[in-house]
């Protein structure tokens, strides 16, 4: 019962939490640019896309880890397929994975690591790497929306 309340109240700061998030302008060097939403905090870095039924038009989600690391995702309950990226600190892709399925029952796969240190992860619809034309060690370009 307990558990069930800690889980429902982290749901609920998601939620709240997710109405004020950051967004961040990300620029690929085909000039395709996408408006991720930051997730820098344990709730958001925990839940990330789940519980949505999409993303916006040229919508993603940028997760912002404390250190360099070899991050592995999931997609629990998440409601659609995605990309992912895996960014180093000098904004460089170092690793793609395109159509990550959703998982809505344990146990969820983990996608990743990435074969190199990576501080940053973004998320996008499934197709948007096939789209923009991303490839490894291309440099992307941040700027925080206003």
């Amino acid at each position: 019962m307990i558990l069930l309340a800690i889980l429902l109240m982290s749901v609920w700061v998601f939620l709240v939490e997710r109405k004020e998030s950051s967004i961040i302008v990300v620029k690929f060097p085909s000039g395709v640019e996408i408006e991720a939403e930051v997730a820098d905090t344990p709730e958001k870095l925990l839940f990330g896309l789940a519980f949505r039924d999409g993303l916006p038009p040229n919508g993603g989600m940028l997760y912002i880890f404390e250190e360099n690391g070899l991050h592995r995702v999931q997609t629990r309950e998440y409601r659609f397929p995605i990309d992912i990226l895996w960014v180093d600190e000098s904004h460089h892709v170092v690793h793609m994975l395109e159509h990550a399925e959703p998982c809505a029952k344990d146990p969820c796969p983990l996608f990743g690591p990435p074969p190199e240190s990576a501080r940053y992860v973004i998320q996008t619809e499934s197709g948007f790497l096939k789209k923009s034309g991303v490839v490894k060690r291309d440099e992307l370009k941040y700027a925080l929306r206003m």
